[in-house]
């Protein structure tokens, strides 16, 4: 997609990552910058440190990371087509459902396991 001559050198990480929809809210993607779940090409990122075309993005929330590489920056919010071409997505594909499904969880509410219970878990893992 070529760049436009409206479309910044630069842009926000927040404004950014709010602009693309990775972030509902802009205020949420500034608090997120704040608390370190947004790298900018491996470093933590500030909510007001600039990113430009060919930046790496790691947005970390909901137990997944994405990874997305700048390919045109926006300061606006836009539809969601215009909005995925401005990045494109890296991220690796989830594990299987199968391979999370083999690990065994205890119920809910059933407490501290019993001395027992322990053992048996120590050898399920092999320890």
């Amino acid at each position: 997609m070529p760049v436009s001559s409206t479309d910044p050198a630069s842009a926000r990480v927040d404004s950014w990552t709010w602009a693309v929809r990775l972030f509902k809210t802009r205020s949420q993607a500034a608090s997120s910058c704040r608390s370190g779940h947004v790298r900018v090409n491996g470093t933590p990122a500030k909510a007001s440190q600039p990113v430009r075309m060919g930046d790496e993005v790691r947005v970390r929330g909901g137990g997944t990371e994405r990874i997305v590489v700048v390919v045109r920056t926006i300061t606006k919010r836009v539809g969601a087509p215009i909005a995925a071409e401005c990045y494109r997505d890296e991220t690796p594909p989830p594990p299987p459902r199968e391979l999370l499904a083999a690990v065994p969880k205890r119920d809910r509410g059933a407490g501290r396991p019993t001395k027992r219970e322990r053992r048996e878990i120590d050898r399920l893992r092999g320890l």
